[in-house]
């Protein structure tokens, strides 16, 4: 494995013309060379020394940007790093092209066995909250405690809201929707992002949706970005096919860490519904249920997750927070 600081700008050779990514006023990036993929690892310095590791997993579309917000609430009680997967964010796409699951997953692995810090503190959102559950369950040495913000788990009744970034998967589509969208403008497009991933479009700031929209225009200038979106989607619904050992509820019935469940009710994306069978499912288990937040709770309402999390860090034994009264038992709401 390497290591390097990345600089300001990208480097020619991996994203030539392409804008800088975003780093907020104290994050950091570095750039990891594993076997097969190159992930860029953003993280930010923790509020003092010994603190318990963390790692943070977007979802689809998303980047470690996502974690930004939580990140910071949480740099006192946990040491945080927020990868980029494989053709997201900063980072470059796989070496052979795999957007499976179980790619995603390899990589993760890959990262955290190559940093030496775990067993971490896991974090995922969305598919990066599948992802996370298929390390949890086949990598239970690299994983103290899981936590889910509205984790991209099978659904049988799929909302109907969620199905258009579904027929993503579907050969043909994307190129279809990038010839009728053609027109639209980055920021038309990060406001039908906001419209589809918080339950209330109105809690980003100006300033945040400024950097929305910088960030897809620069998203929009990658020639893999929709090849990464599409094989990604496809690799989730996949995933969702797959029996046996390899299905992810059956997985998260093998997840051995605790397990912190962060639900939207007003999520158009992953059913709150599937909650329940959630806390069913994972054996040590905690529910925060949000009515007011869509899909992205730690971006939407970052102070009350991070309070919730450092309840539940405490509970598990690993806390370095006040506590809180967030972290509900199992099958409670809030």
């Amino acid at each position: 494995m390497s290591s390097t600081e990345l600089p300001s700008v990208p480097a020619a050779n991996v994203l030539p013309k392409v804008a800088a990514v975003r780093v907020a006023e104290g994050e950091r990036l570095r750039s990891v060379g594993l076997p097969g993929v190159t992930l860029t690892v953003r993280s930010r310095p923790p509020a003092r020394e010994g603190l318990p590791p963390a790692f943070y997993v977007h979802g689809l579309g998303g980047s470690s940007q996502n974690w930004s917000a939580l990140m910071e609430q949480l740099e006192g009680d946990v040491d945080g790093e927020a990868v980029d997967l494989p053709g997201f964010g900063d980072s470059p796409p796989p070496d052979d092209g795999d957007y499976s699951l179980t790619a995603h997953a390899r990589a993760v692995i890959r990262c955290l066995d190559a940093s030496g810090r775990g067993p971490v503190h896991l974090f995922g959102n969305s598919l990066g909250g599948a992802v996370s559950t298929r390390v949890a369950a086949v990598r239970p040495d690299l994983v103290r405690t899981l936590t889910l913000v509205s984790p991209a788990l099978p659904e049988i009744r799929v909302q109907r809201s969620a199905v258009p970034t579904g027929l993503l998967a579907v050969p043909g589509v994307t190129a279809l929707f990038t010839r009728l969208t053609r027109q639209w403008t980055a920021e038309q497009r990060v406001r039908g992002v906001l419209q589809l991933c918080y339950g209330d479009p109105a809690r980003v700031s100006p300033e945040g949706f400024g950097d929305a929209v910088q960030e897809m225009e620069r998203r929009l200038q990658l020639p893999y970005f929709w090849d990464a979106m599409t094989r990604s989607a496809r690799g989730l619904v996949n995933a969702y096919t797959l029996g046996g050992q390899h299905a992810l509820w059956r997985q998260a019935e093998r997840v051995l860490a605790p397990t912190f469940l962060v639900y939207g009710g007003r999520d158009q994306l992953v059913g709150h519904r599937m909650s329940e069978r959630a806390v069913r499912a994972f054996r040590d288990s905690r529910l925060l249920s949000l009515p007011e937040a869509g899909h992205v709770a730690m971006m939407e309402y970052p102070d009350v997750v991070a309070r919730a999390v450092r309840a539940f860090l405490a509970e598990a034994g690993d806390g370095r927070g006040d506590g809180g009264a967030d972290a509900l038992p199992a099958g409670s709401g809030s």
